[in-house]
C-alpha cells in the first residue's frame, strides 16, 4: 500500500535500485500478463499467480552486499507482474530488509503486503502488528494473517478491529503441515477470514482432499507455500530430464513445472515460493505465464515425480 510518508533509503544502495524495473525474459511477449486470480471476498480485486515467500532469504544485515543480490530479485520479480510479498515477525529482519528494498525501488504503491502476527496476547499482539507497519514502511497492510495459529481467537479480534480502522484489508490465518489441515479446517469453519496460507506441491497433495475444495466453497484465498518441498523436489529430479508434455504447458524447467501444478488447482490464488537468487526468481515467475495443465495432465505430472 502507498504511504505518502515513508522514509527513502538513502546510500549507494538506493543508488543500485535506480533505474527501470528489469524485464523477465525475452520469452514472454511484450503483452503477455501473469495470470491472476480473484480475491473471493473482494468485488473483483485480483492478484497475479506467483507471489514471493521471505523465509530464510530476506533474514540479512544492511551491507550493500547482502541486499544487493535481493533488489536484483525483487526487480525481476516486479517486472513479471508480480505483487505479493509475504513476511513475518518469526523471519528474523526479513520485514526490514523488505521494507527498506521495496521503498528503495519505489514499488510500494504495487506491493501487495502480506504479513503476520505471531505472539500470544492481545497488548503484545497489537505491538507487533506496529512494528511490522514500522518496518514495511507503510500504514495499511493488504493482508494479516495469523502465524501457525498462535493465539488466534484473541488476534482474530485484533484483525477485525484494525478492518473496521481501515489499516487493514485482508484477515488470514496460516500453518505448513499436513497435520495441521483439520485444525486450519475447524477455524474457518468457526471464524470468517479472507485468507488461509497452507502447503501443498506435486508431492503432498493432502490439501486437495478437504482443504482446498473448502475453501473453494466459503470463498477464502489461498497462498500456497513449500511448493518446492524446501528443496526436495530438486534433488529427486536433478538428473531427470523435463517430459515432453513440460513444453504443453510452456515449462523450461522442474521449477515451472512444480510451481504450474500448484497454481492449476482452481482453489489456489498465489503460491509464495522464497529465493534469494535473481535467476531463480526469473525461473519461478514464468510459471505465471502461458498455459496450465487441465486434470489429465495433472495426475502425469504428480505420477511422474512420484515414480522418480
Amino acid at each position: 500500500m502507498w504511504n505518502p510518508t515513508r522514509r527513502v533509503v538513502c546510500g549507494s544502495l538506493a543508488a543500485a535500485a535506480a533505474g527501470a524495473l528489469l524485464p523477465v525474459s525475452a520469452a514472454i511477449a511484450a503483452d503477455a500478463a501473469m495470470i491472476r486470480r480473484r480475491i473471493p471476498a473482494s468485488r473483483d480485486e485480483t492478484l497475479p499467480v506467483i507471489g514471493m515467500g521471505t523465509s530464510g532469504t530476506f533474514d540479512v544485515g544492511a551491507g550493500d552486499d547482502a541486499r544487493a543480490p535481493l533488489l536484483d530479485v525483487l526487480r525481476v520479480f516486479y517486472g513479471a507482474g508480480a505483487t505479493l510479498i509475504d513476511t513475518s515477525p518469526m523471519y528474523g529482519r526479513a520485514e526490514a530488509v523488505t521494507g527498506d528494498l521495496v521503498t528503495a525501488l519505489k514499488a510500494t504503491e504495487r506491493t501487495f503486503f502480506a504479513t503476520k502476527v505471531w505472539t500470544t496476547g492481545r497488548e503484545r499482539g497489537l505491538e507487533q502488528i506496529e512494528e511490522s507497519l514500522r518496518l514495511l514502511h507503510t500504514p495499511v497492510l493488504d493482508l494479516l494473517q495469523i502465524h501457525n495459529l498462535v493465539d488466534w481467537r484473541t488476534h482474530a479480534r485484533t484483525l477485525r478491529a484494525l478492518v473496521d480502522e481501515g489499516r487493514l484489508r485482508y484477515t488470514g490465518i496460516t500453518h505448513y503441515t499436513v497435520g495441521s489441515h483439520a485444525d486450519l479446517e475447524a477455524v474457518l469453519r468457526e471464524q470468517p477470514f479472507d485468507f488461509v496460507q497452507l502447503n501443498y506441491s506435486i508431492a503432498t497433495r493432502a490439501a486437495e482432499e478437504r482443504l482446498l475444495p473448502f475453501c473453494a466453497e466459503r470463498g477464502i484465498a489461498v497462498l500456497v507455500n513449500r511448493p518446492f518441498e524446501d528443496g526436495v523436489l530438486f534433488a529427486k529430479v536433478r538428473r531427470e530430464p523435463l517430459p515432453g508434455w513440460a513444453a504443453e504447458i510452456d515449462c523450461g524447467s522442474w521449477a515451472q513445472v512444480f510451481l504450474k501444478f500448484v497454481i492449476s488447482h482452481p482453489a489456489v490464488t498465489c503460491v509464495i515460493p522464497a529465493t534469494s537468487k535473481e535467476k531463480h526468481m526469473r525461473d519461478n515467475v514464468q510459471a505465471g505465464f502461458g498455459r496450465l495443465p487441465d486434470a489429465a495432465l495433472r495426475e502425469r505430472m504428480a505420477a511422474a515425480v512420484r515414480n522418480l
